[in-house]
């Protein structure tokens, strides 16, 4: 009978015991996960992705001052930029990033003349503000003030190793057609998605 009262009291106590030790595991899981999530994060942030601001009018109508982007920095390394993409590089004669449209690769010969921008003899198709530029027309005016070549950059054949960039805002952009070809070590990556203000958010369009 004394036995049978201790094993009671014993597994008694066990039983109160469950609960907590059961709540401590859990705490324990829970901290490990987010942990683990933590580095996860810090890992894709400063490997793999990187935020961007865009600052300055260079790239309207598209692109505006004010909205976060997330740069995808690995892209590149898989493969070179391609035409129509929208890219971050570095511009060390300026100190700065700028956020720019390749227009042509290496190779490519390409001539800007107004709203006509060619590459290797034919016409591109600028969907992306065929609106501005028809609403320039409208006005009777042309949406590009700044050609290419010209004095500063006579050659129109991309160089190995390069891209030809322009900001979408034609007339208020410093790109290619003033600092030159973009070098590829210069690129840090593609504009992937916009992520702010919401009203704004989604994944960019080349």
């Amino acid at each position: 009978m004394q036995q049978d009262t201790h094993q009671e009291t014993f597994e008694a106590k066990e039983e109160s015991e469950s609960p907590a030790k059961k709540k401590k595991n859990e705490l324990v899981e829970w901290l490990k996960a987010l942990l683990i999530a933590l580095i996860l994060v810090v890992l894709i942030r400063w490997l793999l992705f990187q935020p961007f601001i865009v600052q300055g009018p260079s790239m309207q109508p598209n692109f505006v001052t004010g909205q976060k982007l997330i740069v995808n920095e690995i892209l590149y390394d898989i493969r070179k930029p391609e035409r129509g993409e929208v890219i971050v590089f570095h511009v060390p004669s300026e100190g700065r990033d700028f956020i720019k449209r390749v227009i042509a690769v290496a190779g490519d010969t390409v001539q800007v003349e107004g709203d006509k921008v060619t590459v290797n003899g034919k016409t591109v198709s600028e969907t992306y503000i065929q609106d501005a530029i028809d609403q320039a027309h409208s006005e009777d005016r042309l949406y590009n003030s700044l050609n290419f070549p010209n004095t500063d950059f006579p050659d129109g054949k991309v160089p190995e190793g390069h891209v030809f960039v322009m900001g979408d805002n034609r007339s208020n952009s410093t790109d290619s057609r003033m600092i030159g070809y973009v070098p590829l070590e210069d690129i840090i990556g593609r504009a992937d998605l916009i992520f702010w203000p919401l009203k704004d958010i989604g994944f960019i369009n080349h």
